[in-house]
Protein backbone atom coordinates (compact mmCIF):
# COMPACT_ATOMS: atom_id res chain seq x y z
CA UNK A 1 0.00 0.00 0.00
CA UNK A 2 3.16 2.55 0.25
CA UNK A 3 3.96 1.84 -2.43
CA UNK A 4 0.94 2.72 -4.22
CA UNK A 5 0.68 5.99 -2.19
CA UNK A 6 3.88 6.79 -3.95
CA UNK A 7 3.26 6.12 -7.12
CA UNK A 8 0.40 8.43 -6.84
CA UNK A 9 2.36 11.14 -5.61
CA UNK A 10 5.16 10.68 -8.50
CA UNK A 11 2.20 10.69 -10.84
CA UNK A 12 0.26 13.78 -9.31
CA UNK A 13 3.62 15.52 -9.18
CA UNK A 14 4.78 15.27 -12.88
CA UNK A 15 1.32 16.01 -13.50
CA UNK A 16 1.78 19.62 -11.71
CA UNK A 17 4.93 20.32 -13.37
CA UNK A 18 3.35 19.38 -17.09
CA UNK A 19 0.05 21.32 -16.01
CA UNK A 20 2.07 24.56 -14.10
CA UNK A 21 5.01 24.85 -17.43
CA UNK A 22 2.78 23.57 -20.18
CA UNK A 23 -0.58 25.44 -19.20
CA UNK A 24 0.39 27.27 -16.67
CA UNK A 25 -2.83 27.01 -15.12
CA UNK A 26 -2.84 27.57 -11.18
CA UNK A 27 -6.10 26.46 -9.61
CA UNK A 28 -6.30 22.51 -9.80
CA UNK A 29 -2.95 22.48 -10.29
CA UNK A 30 -1.57 23.03 -7.04
CA UNK A 31 -4.44 21.42 -5.46
CA UNK A 32 -2.64 18.18 -7.09
CA UNK A 33 0.63 19.00 -6.19
CA UNK A 34 -0.86 19.64 -2.27
CA UNK A 35 -2.13 15.73 -2.27
CA UNK A 36 1.05 14.93 -3.51
CA UNK A 37 3.04 15.99 -0.90
CA UNK A 38 0.87 14.72 2.27
CA UNK A 39 0.83 11.32 0.11
CA UNK A 40 4.59 11.64 0.49
CA UNK A 41 4.25 12.78 3.84
CA UNK A 42 2.31 10.03 4.52
CA UNK A 43 4.37 7.33 2.84
CA UNK A 44 7.18 8.75 5.15
CA UNK A 45 5.80 8.60 8.53
CA UNK A 46 3.80 5.13 7.91
CA UNK A 47 7.09 3.83 6.88
CA UNK A 48 9.08 4.92 9.79
CA UNK A 49 6.28 3.48 12.32
CA UNK A 50 6.87 0.18 10.56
Amino acid sequence: MGNLLYLIAVILVIGWAVGFFGYNASGIIHVLLIIAVIAVLLNIIRSSRA
